[in-house]
């Protein structure tokens, strides 16, 4: 993998965590929102993100310059029960731990420890999940109730219908573009908090630079870089992996993006003056953070993504196997919220320390 591109995706990162922590980006704060029945600028600014990352993308695939039908997110044979379970597990983790694999990062930047328990731990499982322990626990559940399809996405479908690939790509994106941006402008709560709307049209493009970098920035014919996007589970995993074993072993673009957004966050909360250490009140908030994280991990492989890999990049390419992942990620974090707000209301109280 050239430099160049490792440099872009570390400055890919660092965008994203600058805009996620001044924007305090997050789709379980957007959750807990709707649940308590107020506003939720935070799921508006969700939506908004997925819009723009959806229209830019396809622009992208329209002009010839991405083919998203070759993402790695993009499969035309998968699991059903193992994408949805990875759903549940990962949305209930993320309830657990009270932030995702991205918003850890972007906490932990700016001395949330508990933030570090939930990586290390989503790490150490993902890791587990791939290739070690657990490997073969995952291969079982990959090999159930695999569907087959003919077009692996939604412009694909329409593309193979006759339609030409402007005329699909249209298709396809308007409409669900068209919803996302009626709810994230409809409501005023987004509106009136205008960094917050900047950053997640920041987010969005975000999503389709990432294509954009791994489909023409350093391409290399002997060493094809695959075309990915802003996702989170795989890098934290294989970052750590690195810090241990970097000897003999390349730099790859997942861990550049992973240290770009703690750097940006790092960075934002010093200029901010938001930077504080965060701890532990309760030992069963340690379980719960270190709970998470296993979770996560295990159900963001099972799941191929994560809330911002699935949620963000996976449905900005109109993927089928993305839907089953993100409905499993938005199920398990609403059930797991639900349970804890019924016997732990104070969860879905406001808190500065929650993400």
């Amino acid at each position: 993998m050239t430099l160049t591109l490792l440099w872009a995706g570390c400055a890919l990162g660092c965008t994203f965590g600058v805009a996620s922590r001044l924007g305090d980006f997050c789709l379980l704060r957007g959750l807990r929102q709707r649940l308590a029945g107020g506003a939720a600028p935070q799921l508006q600014a969700f939506a908004l993100a997925l819009a723009v990352a959806l229209l830019a993308s396809q622009a992208l695939a329209w002009a010839g310059l991405a083919d998203l039908g070759s993402a790695q997110l993009v499969r035309p044979q998968f699991s059903l029960p193992a994408v949805l379970l990875g759903g549940l597990l990962f949305g209930s983790g993320m309830a657990l731990a009270r932030s995702c694999g991205a918003r850890a990062l972007v906490l932990l930047a700016g001395g949330h420890l508990r933030a570090l328990v939930t990586l290390l731990c989503l790490g150490l499982a993902a890791q587990a999940t791939l290739t070690g322990v657990l490997a073969p626990l995952r291969q079982w559940l990959q090999a159930l109730g695999t569907i087959h399809l003919s077009h692996a996405t939604l412009a694909q479908q329409l593309q193979a219908q006759g339609l030409g690939l402007g005329l699909a790509t249209l298709g396809a994106a308007a409409v669900p573009a068209l919803a996302l941006l009626g709810y994230a402008l409809g409501p005023p709560a987004l509106r009136r908090t205008p960094v917050q709307l900047l950053c997640a049209l920041v987010i969005g493009t975000l999503v389709a630079a990432g294509w954009w970098l791994t489909a023409q920035v350093g391409v290399d014919p002997f060493e094809p870089t695959p075309l990915t996007s802003l996702s989170f589970i795989g890098p934290v995993a294989e970052g750590l992996f690195y810090l241990q074993l970097a000897t003999g072993r390349a730099a790859s673009l997942g861990p550049a993006i992973v240290a770009g957004t703690l750097l940006g966050a790092g960075a934002t909360a010093l200029a901010t003056r938001s930077a504080r250490w965060e701890g532990f009140a309760q030992p069963r908030a340690l379980a719960a953070s270190a709970c998470g994280g296993v979770l996560m991990g295990v159900g963001g492989v099972l799941a191929v993504g994560c809330s911002i890999g699935q949620g963000l990049s996976g449905l900005s390419t109109l993927a089928y196997a993305s839907l089953p992942a993100c409905a499993g990620i938005v199920a398990g974090a609403l059930l797991t919220l639900q349970a804890h707000a019924y016997l732990f209301p104070a969860l879905l109280e406001p808190s500065h320390e929650t993400p």
